[in-house]
């Protein structure tokens, strides 16, 4: 078994490659390694990968589509994993077309790969994200609720993927998943998450701003569930033309205050907090219903806030002082 795996470089896509090449199944994966955070972080992921002798890299960016045709042609994998964007609410301000490039001259450059595919392909597997639902009352978030008024371009381009996707699968057969990830933290995790800048902060000594004046809850995910969740995932065949879209959370959302505070018991630091106004794109908090992946694949989150947290904080001890 073969799969392609874009993004593979980062968070997630490194974990979930390692977690099939563990199995004992090939990979191949590609990634621009762009530098909207520390490509040494990008780098040290795939010499962890490397240690495989199932894994191929190739350095590509997913908006080079006969780039990418060419080379899923040439793996004809079974398998396509679709972790590759850019990522970041607040950067979309910034850099709006390395947006539109990525996440949505990319994405469909991968779903042109699927459709050559034909029936070589088992599953397409994409992220999406739980920004999709955008700034709303009512909770937990569901797969049925509307998602028509997105907060930012990042959110507005991953739903864009979802139509993409569903258009796609409609018209050429292809079965595909789409995941809106709930904030997804742990070791070997994204340097402009608040945890990570967080932590890095504290250890450093310098104070930590908090945006919203705290008054903030997000549904945190441990990556360990994540990839559990991506396992069963992959490994189904659904029949072709199917495409469903499923929240992956760790249906327990934590208050922003909260998390601080056991950042600063597992750091055994005090952090010196900053208040500052909601930033714009953002939301006041995130709560996933997975029912639908628990009633369909059997997932269930299993790491909590504070173990995780654990988990995270004495990697990053390690990894800081390298």
């Amino acid at each position: 078994m073969t799969s392609f795996v874009t993004g593979v470089a980062g968070f997630i896509g490194f974990h979930a490659a390692k977690a099939q090449l563990e199995a004992g199944e090939d990979v191949v994966g590609i990634d621009n390694l762009n530098p909207y955070y520390d490509p040494a972080l990008k780098q040290a992921r795939l010499a962890e990968l490397a240690r495989f002798s199932g894994f191929r890299f190739e350095a590509l960016d997913l908006a080079d589509h006969d780039g990418v045709a060419r080379l899923v042609t040439d793996v004809r994998p079974q398998r396509l994993l679709h972790l590759g964007a850019q990522a970041g609410v607040r950067y979309s301000l910034e850099a709006p077309f390395a947006y539109a490039s990525s996440n949505l001259i990319g994405h469909l450059s991968v779903l042109e790969a699927a459709r050559a595919l034909g029936d070589r392909l088992d599953h397409l597997v994409y992220a999406s994200s739980s920004s999709v639902y955008g700034e709303r009352s009512s909770v937990p978030f569901k797969e049925s609720d509307a998602a028509e008024a997105p907060a930012s371009l990042y959110a507005a381009t991953k739903r864009s993927d979802e139509l993409m996707s569903a258009s796609y699968c409609s018209l050429y057969g292809i079965p595909a998943t789409g995941l809106r990830f709930f904030t997804v933290y742990g070791p070997w995790g994204r340097p402009d998450m608040a945890y990570w800048l967080f932590a890095d902060a504290m250890l450093e000594g310098r104070p930590i701003e908090v945006f919203n004046n705290g008054n903030m809850e997000r549904d945190f995910t441990y990556i360990d569930d994540i990839v559990d969740a991506l396992s069963r995932i992959l490994a189904d065949s659904p029949a072709r033309g199917r495409h469903a879209v499923y929240n992956i959370g760790g249906s327990a959302p934590v208050r922003l205050m909260d998390m601080i505070q056991t950042l600063e018991t597992e750091l055994g630091v005090v952090a010196e907090k900053v208040m500052r106004p909601m930033q714009p794109g953002d939301v006041s908090r995130t709560y996933a219903d997975t029912s639908r992946l628990e009633a369909d694949y059997g997932f269930a989150p299993t790491v909590g806030i504070k173990a995780g947290l654990a988990r995270f904080s004495a990697w990053f001890k390690v990894w800081r002082v390298r």
